[in-house]
């Protein structure tokens, strides 16, 4: 576990600074789920988090949550620093928390799956706990090769 993890995070640090949206992010997308409407299953994946005030980006993977069906759990890099998440999405609505040691809280996530998006976008704040400043940030699916 811990050898694919370490591989995992070695391959998150080559990606590109700049990643790239999946396709299919036009106002008007045929076959897309409404914001409303993303479940689980369209949040799994990489993706790549921007952050403002001071920018800054990270790359998050997201997997199944073996314990809570229907969550999702994975991890964050930062410029080789990393962290643990565990979070949902119901009616559009994205939450996510962070630790940095694996126990503790260290950030929360809250956003809205931006319409037309596919389920390919995501807005909100972060903020470090217990009572941080709030950051805006953006998240965008990596596209899959």
């Amino acid at each position: 576990m811990r050898l694919a993890f370490a591989l995992l995070l070695i391959a998150i640090n080559h990606l590109p600074a700049r990643a790239q949206p999946l396709k299919g992010n036009e106002n008007t997308v045929a076959g897309c789920p409404a914001a409303t409407t993303v479940t689980q299953a369209w949040m799994l994946g990489l993706w790549r988090a921007e952050f403002s005030n001071p920018a800054q980006a990270a790359t998050l993977l997201l997997e199944p949550n073996a314990s809570h069906p229907g969550s999702f759990s994975g991890a964050i890099n930062r410029n080789g620093e990393q962290a643990r998440l565990a979070g949902d999405i119901e009616d559009g609505e994205f939450s996510l928390e962070e630790s940095a040691d694996g126990v503790r809280i260290s950030a929360t996530w809250v956003g809205d799956v931006v319409e037309n998006s596919c389920g390919h976008e995501v807005r909100g704040d972060w903020q470090a706990a217990p009572d941080g400043p709030l950051r805006p940030f953006v998240l965008r699916k990596l596209a899959e090769n």
